[in-house]
């Protein structure tokens, strides 16, 4: 207010400047915005009292939201923030989404203890008790997103979001995993475009089939590139030891079993393409994920996410996804989200704890769901929009959609170390050229010590 009776003061002066010069002072001109000088004097030149003044910047509340850089994300998000911003002026939305994958956790351990940063953030669920651990995330106001509607309307999958009897986050959309092929390099191989590896065996019989090598040895085509740091460790965990009988962890994840004589035979199955069949090194064309994208590979899972990558980068890539190929008559994929939550900095003010509150139901309402599946390729994480018929019979998102009845999701305590000591474990097989049983033996353990530390209080 300060400035504003500065401003009030000067005005005075002005006017009874301009009424001993006779001359009065110019308005603006229609339809024309005024300059900043003269929107700040103005209040002074009208008649009604101060109290009535119109509503200035103070009463723009400001939040900030943060994502990690992915772009088919941040456009999508930009489209949403628009669209919000259009139904609540008095709430801006800024957008920070130049951050890393890699630095992103730094970066929210750095500015949320300092009370800077994020007012609604989003992060894998995975790491989500771990930030609720350091303090990072409040829980969801129970009035505004009562844990009865989640379990009602949301996805199974996302009752991850429960922790402790409470809900600490939500997503816009859900995404499981499936099996991309490029029909181009099938077809070049001899194999039938649009017939998919739907077992185990075929995909092994096809990849071999497709890979391709020069003179010298090199790789031309890579039939399948295992790669535990992109998702072929929720592959193993979820999808392949299930499939082989047995079962990754006990039913309330306090126990590592995937070091099972069936996780074993199922772990023996991953490494086999490297070792054996020779379909692919994940250090060739930058990665599996890229060489694929690149059309240097046949055989690719992936998430749903990978859509609006490929529509963005790879537009011509002649490319189908099918369900994960099944085996002993087994079907099973992977499920995951990306899932928004408030900080404890927007919760120490009310009127931005307000405006993160209607921002995230915002983007956790169906409409949003719905623009998400076509900006990004991924799930809508609401039931009723998720079952929709005609994203069932979609021929690329079908298959995810599909997968959704019976996917499961792990629950991390330390999605980084879990991660970790699989990583460990195949580079162990292929690079030191250690048995296979003995390594997968060895990753258990590790992550066995990483569930014992986190439930040895709890």
């Amino acid at each position: 207010m300060l400035h504003r009776r500065l401003w009030m003061v000067l005005a005075v002066l002005l006017t009874a400047a301009l009424v001993l010069a006779a001359c009065p002072a110019p308005a603006a001109p229609g339809g024309q915005e005024a300059a900043p000088e003269a929107q700040e004097a103005a209040p002074a030149q009208e008649t009604a009292p101060e109290e009535e003044a119109p509503a200035a910047e103070e009463e723009v509340i400001e939040i900030e939201y943060w994502q990690y850089n992915f772009e088919a994300r941040v456009k999508a998000m930009d489209k949403l923030i628009e669209m919000f911003q259009a139904e609540n002026p008095n709430i801006r939305v800024i957008h920070n989404a130049d951050i890393p994958y890699a630095e992103f956790r730094d970066k929210i351990a750095a500015s949320v203890p300092a009370g800077v940063g994020p007012d609604v953030v989003t992060l894998f669920y995975g790491w989500q008790v771990a930030w609720i651990d350091a303090g990072y995330l409040v829980p969801l106001p129970e009035d505004e997103f009562p844990i009865r509607m989640v379990e009602e309307q949301f996805s199974p999958m996302v009752r991850a979001s429960i922790w402790d009897g409470k809900l600490w986050t939500l997503p816009t959309a859900v995404r499981t995993l499936a099996l991309f092929y490029n029909k181009d390099l099938m077809a070049q191989a001899g194999l039938d475009p649009e017939s998919p590896p739907r077992t185990l065996d075929e995909l092994r019989e096809m990849a071999v089939q497709c890979t391709q090598r020069d003179d010298q040895g090199n790789f031309l085509v890579q039939g399948f590139v295992v790669e535990p740091a992109a998702q072929d460790h929720h592959w193993f965990r979820e999808v392949l030891v299930r499939q082989f009988g047995g079962q990754p962890y006990s039913d309330d994840y306090r126990q590592v079993m995937y070091n099972s004589d069936a996780g074993k035979e199922a772990w023996r199955y991953l490494v086999s393409f490297r070792t054996e069949l020779e379909t692919g090194d994940k250090d060739l064309f930058d990665g599996s994920t890229n060489a694929f994208l690149a059309g240097k590979v046949c055989f690719h899972v992936d998430g749903s996410f990978r859509l609006g990558t490929i529509a963005n980068k790879a537009p011509d890539l002649n490319f189908g996804v099918a369900e994960l190929p099944e085996y002993n008559g087994i079907k099973s994929t992977f499920g995951s989200y990306w899932t928004h939550g408030i900080t404890k900095k927007a919760a120490a003010d009310p009127k931005r704890m307000e405006a993160a509150v209607k921002f995230l139901k915002f983007i956790t309402s169906p409409e949003a769901g719905a623009l998400w599946v076509r900006e990004v390729g991924e799930l809508p994480a609401q039931i009723e929009a998720g079952s929709d018929p005609e994203l069932l019979a979609d021929p690329k998102l079908g298959a995810f959609a599909r997968g959704l009845e019976y996917a499961h999701a792990t629950f991390f305590v330390d999605e980084s170390k879990q991660r970790q000591v699989l990583i460990d474990a195949f580079d162990n097989v292929v690079l030191a050229e250690m048995d296979p049983d003995e390594a997968l033996e060895i990753a258990a353990e590790e992550e066995q010590a990483v569930l014992d530390e986190f439930w040895g209080d709890r």
